[in-house]
C-alpha cells in the first residue's frame, strides 16, 4: 500500500472515531435539536401566533408526582384506583409581584413542593423550609390539591391541602412560613376530596370554603372495612362522599353549613368552580362528578339552589372530571367546560362545552352543548383544562391534559374494564369483582390538546405545531405570567410522571393588558371579582377565582390578550361587595394594580 493511500485511511479512521465518538454525537444531537426548536418555534410564531416550550430542567424544577399504595386488597387494581393526586396550584405567597407555585406528591411519606420563582427564570423549592413539605405522613392520608385563599384578610394567602385523608389549613406568616392551624378552625378528619375552592358566598368580606368528596368519608383507603368502596353505579351513582360548605366566621373560624344552605349531594366530585353566571352578585357552584351527572347550584346569597337539569348541564351522565368557565364568545358570558371519557371505537362520552343559550338569562338561564360544534368534543380520557388567550390575540384559548393509566403499549385493559361497567350495581360496587389489570394500559400515551379559538366559534387543535408533544398521564393544568411577560405559560402535573413547565413565546404584535386586584370592603383575594374590558368594539369579561379545572388554580391576576392595535376604551370591574369601578383607557402591555376603593 502506497505511503499516501494509508495516511488518508488512518485520517479518515481518525475522523470517523471523532464524529462518532459519544461526546461528539451528543454535541451534535444538542444542536440538532437547537436548530429544530428554532425552526419549529419561527413557523409556530407565523402560523399560530406562539409556542410553548418546556423548561422545566432549566427553570431548577425537577419534580416527580409518586402515588399512593393503598389497601393490598385493592392491589389487583391499584394503577387505577391509585391514579390521582398530582396537582398544581399557582400563589404569589411571598407578595413580590412573582408568581410561585406548589404542587403535591401523593405517595405516603413524599415531599411536596413550594416553588418560589426567584426572578431569574428559575425557581426553587422552599416547601420544607416554610413547613408544608411533609404532609403526607402515615395515618393522615395523601395530597391530592391545593387551593390558596386569604382567609383572615392579613394581605398573604393561605393554603389549603385537600386529601384523601385530614384535609390541612395553613396560615401564610407573612411569607416567611406557614403554622398549621387545621385543629383550630374545625375542619372534619377525614375526607376523601378531589376538589376543593375558596369563594365567598354569602358576600360578608370573608371567604368560605367549599371540599368535595369523592369517596365516602367513612372510607380509609389503606385499611378498608370492606372493598364495597366503589360506584354503585356508572351512570347515576350516589354512594360519594359528602360536600362541605366551610362558612367563615371570622376569628379563625369555620362554621360546616352545607346542608343548612342547601347542598346535600353524594355524588363522586373531582371537579368544582364558582363564578357569578347570571349577573345577580351572587358566585354559583359549579360540580363536575365522576359516574353521573353535573351538578349546578344558583346561589341567592344565602341558599344554593341545585338547577343542573333545569338549565341543562345535568342532562346526561358522564364522567366529569374538570369544571372551567371562559368567555369565549367575548359576550360577557361564561361557558362551562367539563372534560368526560372519548375512546376510538370503545366509549364516546364526548366533553362538554356548556354554552349560554342567547334567548335565556338570570334564573332562566339554559346551556346547550356545542363541544361538538366548537371542535373541543374529543380529548382522549380527558382531565384538567383550563382557558387562557395564549397568544394574546383577543380570544380565550382551551389547553386540554388526558391520559389515564400508561403502562403497557400494547396490552390495552379496556375490555375487562367495559365488562365491570355493565355489570350489575352490586358488581360494580365491590372492588374485588374488579378484573385484575395485570400491567395492561387503560387509554394511557395520549396527546394532549391546544385548541386556539378563532372568535367566531371554532377551535382548532395545534398541540404538536406548538411544542406540545409529551404523552405523560396528565391531570391538573394551570396558567399563570411567570417571568411578568404578558403571556400565559402553562404548568401541567401529571400522574407518576414529571412536572413540566411549557413557557410562552408569543409575538409582540399582539398587546395584553393584566389586573391584579385586592379588595378591602371585598375578601382582600378580591376572589369573585369581575373585571370587563372593552377594546375595538368588543368586549371580554374574566373573574378572580379560587379554583378551577381539576386540582389546580391559575394565578390570581387575570389575563387579556388584545390583539393587534389596541384601543382600550376601559376596564370595569365589579368587586364582590357590589361595588362597580370603571378605569378609563387603561393602558396596554401592564399589569395594573387596582385596590378596591374604600
Amino acid at each position: 500500500m502506497k505511503p499516501g493511500i494509508a495516511a488518508r485511511i488512518i485520517l479518515a479512521i481518525v475522523f470517523a472515531g471523532l464524529v462518532f465518538s459519544p461526546v461528539i454525537i451528543k454535541r451534535f444531537a444538542a444542536r440538532h435539536d437547537e436548530s429544530k426548536t428554532k425552526l419549529d418555534l419561527a413557523t409556530a410564531l407565523a402560523r399560530h401566533g406562539f409556542y410553548l416550550q418546556e423548561v422545566s430542567q432549566a427553570a431548577g424544577v425537577n419534580f416527580l408526582h409518586q402515588a399512593p399504595t393503598l389497601d393490598p386488597r385493592l392491589n389487583h387494581i391499584m394503577p387505577q384506583v391509585a391514579s390521582m393526586g398530582a396537582s398544581v396550584s399557582i400563589v404569589d405567597f411571598d407578595r413580590d409581584g412573582w408568581p410561585d407555585f406548589y404542587v403535591t406528591n401523593s405517595k405516603e411519606g413524599a415531599k411536596n413542593a413550594l416553588y418560589r420563582n426567584m426572578h431569574d427564570g428559575t425557581f426553587k423549592d422552599v416547601a420544607e423550609e416554610m413547613g408544608i413539605a411533609d404532609v403526607n405522613r402515615a395515618g393522615t392520608g395523601v395530597s391530592m390539591g391545593a387551593v390558596w385563599g386569604d382567609y383572615d384578610n392579613d394581605g398573604y394567602e393561605d393554603l389549603l391541602l385537600f386529601k384523601w385523608g385530614k384535609p390541612e389549613l395553613f396560615h401564610n406568616d407573612a411569607g416567611h412560613g406557614f403554622t398549621r392551624v387545621t385543629d383550630q378552625v374545625g375542619l372534619p378528619p377525614w375526607i376523601n376530596a378531589n376538589t376543593a375552592l375558596w369563594f365567598d358566598y354569602d358576600g360578608d368580606g370573608l371567604l368560605d370554603l367549599f371540599i368535595g368528596g369523592y369517596y365516602s368519608e367513612d372510607v380509609d383507603l389503606w385499611h378498608l372495612a370492606s372493598t364495597k368502596m366503589m360506584p354503585d353505579s356508572f351512570e347515576y351513582a350516589k354512594n360519594g362522599g359528602r360536600k362541605y360548605l366551610f362558612h367563615n366566621l371570622g376569628g379563625g373560624k369555620f362554621e360546616e353549613v352545607s346542608e343548612k344552605v342547601g347542598i346535600h349531594s353524594r355524588r363522586w366530585a373531582l371537579a368544582s368552580a364558582a363564578a357569578d353566571l347570571r349577573g345577580t352578585g351572587h358566585p354559583d357552584l359549579f360540580i363536575a362528578n365522576d359516574y353521573g351527572v353535573s351538578e349546578l347550584y344558583f346561589n341567592d346569597g344565602k341558599r344554593f339552589h341545585e338547577v343542573g337539569e333545569q338549565t341543562g348541564v345535568g342532562f346526561a351522565p358522564k364522567s366529569g372530571m374538570n369544571a372551567s368557565f371562559g368567555d369565549i364568545l367575548n359576550q360577557g358570558r361564561y361557558a362551562v367546560y367539563v372534560s368526560n371519557i372519548s375512546e376510538e371505537g370503545v366509549l364516546i362520552q364526548g366533553n362538554n362545552l356548556w354554552v349560554p343559550e342567547e334567548s335565556t338569562s338570570g334564573d332562566k338561564l339554559k346551556f346547550e352543548n356545542l363541544a361538538r360544534d366548537f371542535g373541543v368534543e374529543i380529548g382522549g380520557w380527558s382531565f384538567g383544562a383550563q382557558f387562557g388567550d395564549l397568544n394574546n390575540d383577543g380570544t380565550l384559548d382551551l389547553y386540554l391534559t388526558n391520559g389515564y393509566v400508561s403502562l403497557d403499549h400494547n396490552r390495552s385493559y379496556w375490555y375487562d374494564f367495559s365488562k365491570i361497567a355493565g355489570g350489575h350495581s352490586l358488581i360494580i360496587n365491590d372492588a374485588k369483582n374488579w378484573p385484575a389489570m395485570d400491567g395492561r394500559s387503560l387509554s394511557g400515551y395520549q396527546t394532549k390538546h391546544v385548541w386556539l379559538n378563532d372568535g367566531s366559534g371554532k377551535f382548532v387543535d395545534v398541540a404538536q405545531a406548538v411544542g406540545v408533544t409529551d404523552t405523560y398521564d396528565g391531570r391538573a393544568v394551570a396558567l399563570a405570567d411567570l417571568w411578568n411577560q404578558g403571556v400565559l405559560d402553562v404548568i401541567v402535573a401529571n400522574e407518576r410522571g414529571p412536572l413540566l413547565i411549557y413557557k410562552n413565546t408569543a409575538i409582540p404584535e399582539n398587546k395584553w393588558i393584566e389586573f391584579d386586584l385586592e379588595g378591602t370592603k371585598s375578601n382582600r383575594s378580591a376572589i369573585g371579582a369581575q373585571v370587563a374590558v372593552f377594546w375595538n368594539g368588543q368586549q371580554q369579561v374574566q373573574e378572580v377565582s379560587g379554583g378551577s379545572g381539576f386540582a389546580a388554580q391559575n394565578q390570581r391576576r387575570l389575563h387579556f390578550g388584545l390583539g393587534k392595535f389596541p384601543h382600550v376604551e376601559k376596564a370595569v370591574i365589579r368587586w364582590p361587595s357590589g361595588q362597580i369601578q370603571t378605569i378609563d383607557s387603561p393602558a396596554p402591555n401592564e399589569n395594573h394594580v387596582v385596590k378596591e376603593p374604600s
